[in-house]
């Protein structure tokens, strides 16, 4: 059934999944209990600096981390009902592309420059819908439309290097979107596009969500897309979700010291500041975390509580916090 905001029944639940990479500088707790909920046609943002684990959850639940070193120590990833984790590889592989799918930051080097964009877009629809002949050229050319690639019955013929950086992104998402996946993984795809390409691609995304009632999660570090495309949004520091809430509770009241610096770290064009404001240090290497809240040492709130890492407190509307501040 819909939720109160019109969005449909869960398709993604997430349970404390914990991804680790044992290296010669020790375990490297990449995802350590991330939890969330994902509705079907809903849009979840997962933010956070470099290294806070956003794409190694998206590489867990795809069953794609490497290994070695990489290895998913626990956790469940419910697929429409369903924990992958316990697929076999085979079966993975079917459900990759077709179920849920993703779309990776550099297009470039997602794409294999010696196969041309009818094969490669054609890949997933040949070994998932079983097309062929002229019924799998017409599907991708649908595909290569779908996505507003000019003259497609053209362009399926080039090549990689034959398309400007923002159609690169375009066939990329005709990819991951032509075998109607009921998930969606945006791995940052709009950082190597500029400004306009950028605004072009996010409305894209919203159309053709709107069209196929896809749940997307997108990957980012950007509070001004989040804004933009997310109606709930995840925040991620050394690999736990410190924050989780609808984009609005969000932006107006951040409840997590993190979350409060990412935002406060986003320039404002109305303001003057002689310097514009940035978090204190650096995240913490993830093989050597600190005692407690991982935060803690860049935190212009810690105390002496924060030796103990927080646990995750509810607030109003659905608003979650792993802080000691919440805890009355």
């Amino acid at each position: 059934m819909p939720d109160a905001n019109g969005r449909g029944d869960v398709v993604l639940d997430v349970e404390d999944l914990r991804a680790y990479f044992f290296t010669r500088w020790g375990v490297v707790k990449a995802v350590d209990g991330v939890s969330f909920q994902l509705r079907r046609g809903e849009t979840l943002g997962i933010v956070g600096e470099s290294g806070s684990g956003k794409s190694v959850t998206s590489l867990s639940m795809m069953r794609l981390v490497p290994s070695p070193p990489g290895q998913i120590v626990g956790g469940r990833v419910m697929l429409d009902g369903e924990d992958v984790l316990r697929y076999s590889e085979g079966q993975m592989e079917k459900i990759r592309g077709a179920k849920i799918a993703m779309v990776l930051q550099d297009p470039m080097t997602a794409l294999n420059p010696v196969f041309n964009i009818d094969s490669q877009v054609g890949e997933a629809l040949r070994i998932h819908k079983r097309l062929s002949g002229s019924a799998l050229k017409s599907q991708v050319v649908d595909m290569l439309r779908k996505v507003r690639i000019p003259a497609p019955e053209a362009r399926v013929r080039d090549y990689p290097h034959q398309f400007s950086g923002g159609m690169r992104q375009r066939v990329v998402g005709a990819i991951g979107i032509s075998c109607d996946p009921v998930v969606l993984i945006a791995d940052e795809p709009t950082t190597s596009l500029d400004a306009t390409v950028q605004a072009q691609y996010l409305r894209l995304l919203k159309d053709l969500q709107d069209e196929t009632g896809v749940a997307i999660i997108f990957i980012t570090h950007d509070f001004g897309i989040v804004a933009k495309m997310c109606d709930r949004v995840a925040v991620m520091y050394a690999g736990r979700i410190v924050e989780q809430g609808d984009v609005r509770q969000i932006f107006n009241n951040p409840s997590h010291p993190y979350t409060e610096a990412l935002i406060n770290s986003v320039p404002r064009m109305e303001e003057r500041n002689d310097r514009l404001y940035s978090i204190p240090g650096q995240p913490p290497p993830l093989w050597d975390l600190p005692g407690g809240c991982s935060f803690a040492p860049r935190c212009e709130y810690a105390h002496e509580r924060c030796v103990e890492y927080p646990p995750v407190y509810e607030l109003a509307g659905g608003q979650t916090s792993a802080c000691w501040l919440r805890s009355g």
